[in-house]
């Protein structure tokens, strides 16, 4: 065997060089630096932090707080690496309640930069300056409190400068930075200065947790965020979900408006990005982006926080029960229809789904919305109009679907045993129905002004939560497959299978190990009974894998469901009496998600008597 002639001998690295490659994990641009200390001003328990920023925070930057403050004793030991206060034992480090708590950050940063570090206690009578680099200390002087001023960011490590983007692009990244900590913290105030002018400010929010949340919410990402968003609080299986999220028009293009904080701290996870975004694919369709600031709760033994060094990951000890939660949680807060939270008189529309209509009293007719009882297209025998639509693609079983195709009945006319408690007209949320435009839309009045209801998109969505409702109050009934399925299975997949063969039943779906390479699909849902038994397990194990795996289910299931209520929904051109019309707003009101269709259209519109006298310029 041949040795290399350059062949190195093995040595340790110089304790410098040792922390210029950590600090290339942790300190990637001047915006990481930021976060970084500011989370420990946070942790020292400071009620206003102020970043001071040059150059985009490439020349300098200086974080100050009004924190407990660095006795200067432990000063020098702050800058040593994996010297911190916050964990002392493996205990604490499987139950960390802090920001920080790695002991990496500042000698990190003072690895390749200039660093001094001035801090003071409460019982100390001045403050003391650390030079980073000399280590000389000395008085100085400060309230108490702490400053840590960085300056020629990556001066030691020229190469990683030239990488930094234009001090625009850098400020930006810092400005997120601090953001980010604003919006988890309405009680501490923040500010940011860049080349001596203030470009951020964010004051501290004084009172209840929830109104603080909003108001920073409010501060940080306007009002049209807090008018756009709706309330949502959940707490079930150790998991706590509060915050907002977007209603759908609020979707945006990118998804830069997407936070989630998990015990305070600010994460990129998938299991939360895919929980919220699978909660919106009811109402949301295409490439758009929710909106939305999430605050999950969860016991700090029950996560992993110990991940990356920039701690901007975290590992759960249960994914599917957090994607549970946080889905659910934006699920529940996007089901109640907007029309009554925008009229003041939510307290008339039910919290869950409703059950389907009584029949209308003796004497009283109930609207069907202008069909006929003789009308074939809607009255018809449901397996051959089903059959017509092509929905043997989707591999469904028409026979078991065939008793849900019905006429969704609607609630008697206003003032009849059957309806909702009767009120003045102006007080209904979606108003009193006045007339039908060009057979498309229907024109409401409220107190607020004009209601526009585009009446195919809302009955759509009416009948379509009808189907759901009725096939929900059932079990997945199963459909045993006479000759099995079988499929060259990976080790994940034979492993995913085995451990959630009870999650798998729960679904319509029996899986089962044919070889330890082969793996056999023996039941199926029965509305999917026709479908791709393959690519539907497939699909099931890769979720499940990951996280909820009932979504794949649900999906191919509302997308039949859908299909069915858009043909089976009034048609345009439709003619509808004004009882027909009332009889389908007070529907809307009651039925969740109304205020979009299947394919996320929004279903109605509502101009203010304020907007209506702007375009005559009435008052002017």
């Amino acid at each position: 065997m041949t040795v290399p002639a350059d062949r190195r001998p093995i040595r340790e690295l110089p304790d410098e060089l040792i922390s210029q490659i950590a600090a290339g994990e942790v300190v990637e641009r001047p915006a990481s630096v930021v976060r970084e200390l500011v989370d420990n001003a946070l942790d020292a328990g400071a009620n206003q932090i102020t970043v001071r920023l040059l150059a985009g925070g490439v020349r300098m930057i200086a974080v100050e707080d009004d924190g407990v403050g660095i006795p200067d004793s432990e000063l020098a030991v702050a800058l040593r690496r994996h010297a911190t206060s916050k964990i002392a034992s493996l205990a604490d480090l499987e139950s960390v309640g802090t920001m920080g708590f790695r002991g990496e950050a500042l000698a990190a940063i003072a690895s390749v930069s200039e660093l001094s570090l001035l801090s003071r206690t409460a019982a100390q009578s001045s403050a003391f300056l650390l030079d980073g680099r000399s280590g000389e200390l000395r008085p100085a002087a400060r309230n108490v409190g702490t400053s840590v001023e960085v300056r020629e960011l990556f001066f030691a490590t020229p190469a990683r400068r030239k990488f930094l983007k234009t001090d625009a692009t850098e400020l930006a990244h810092c400005i997120e930075a601090v953001r980010r900590h604003a919006l988890a913290r309405p009680d501490v105030g923040f500010a940011i200065w860049h080349e001596g002018r203030l470009v951020e400010q964010w004051r501290r929010c004084e009172g209840e947790h929830t109104a603080a949340h909003d108001r920073r919410l409010a501060d940080v990402l306007g009002d049209d965020f807090i008018e756009r968003s709706v309330a949502v609080q959940y707490a079930g299986g150790g998991v706590t979900v509060r915050g907002r999220a977007g209603v759908p028009d609020a979707a945006r293009s990118r998804s830069d408006w997407q936070y989630c904080w998990v015990n305070g701290r600010y994460v990129r996870d998938k299991v939360i990005g895919h929980a919220a975004r699978s909660a919106y694919e009811d109402v949301l369709h295409g490439q758009r982006q929710p909106v939305y600031a999430l605050h999950v709760s969860v016991d700090p033994t029950r996560i992993d926080v110990n991940v990356h060094p920039t701690k901007i990951e975290v590992r759960f000890r249960d994914s599917r029960e957090v994607h549970q939660a946080v889905r659910h949680a934006v699920e529940n807060a996007l089901a109640a229809p907007r029309a009554g939270a925008e009229t003041g008189v939510s307290h008339l529309l039910p919290t869950t789904a409703p059950s389907p209509s009584p029949s209308p009293a003796p004497g009283v007719p109930a609207p069907g919305f202008g069909l006929a009882p003789s009308d074939a297209a809607w009255r018809g025998p449901a397996p051959q109009f089903q059959r017509g639509l092509g929905l043997e693609n989707h591999g469904v079983r028409v026979e078991e679907l065939g008793a849900l195709w019905q006429p969704t009945p609607v609630p008697a006319p206003i003032g009849a045993p059957a309806a909702a408690p009767a009120l003045p007209d102006g007080e209904w949320p979606l108003g009193r129905a006045l007339a039908q435009l060009q057979g498309i839309y229907i024109l409401a009045e409220n107190a607020q002004g004009l209601i526009v209801v585009d009446m195919h998109a809302a009955h759509e969505r009416i009948v379509y939560e009808r189907l759901k409702t009725q096939l929900d109050s059932d079990r997945i009934a199963s459909q045993p497959l006479l000759i099995p399925a079988t499929f060259a299975a990976t080790p994940q997949e034979v492993a995913t299978a085995e451990t959630h063969a009870v999650v798998l039943s729960t679904l319509g779906l029996e899986v089962t190990a044919f070889s330890p390479r082969t793996l056999a699909v023996r039941a199926v849902p029965a509305t999917l009974a026709n479908g791709d038994a393959v690519e539907l397990a497939r699909s099931v194990l890769a979720e499940l894998a990951q996280h909820d795996a009932s979504t794949v289910v649900e999906r191919a299931r509302n997308e039949l469901l859908g299909t069915m209520a858009c043909h089976g929904a009034v048609r345009a051109n439709r003619r509808l009496t004004a009882e027909e019309m009332n009889a389908l707003l007070r529907q809307m009101e009651a039925t969740e998600r109304s205020d979009q269709c299947n394919h996320g259209r929004p279903t109605w519109r509502a101009l203010t008597i304020r907007e209506l006298d702007g375009l005559f310029l009435r008052g002017r």
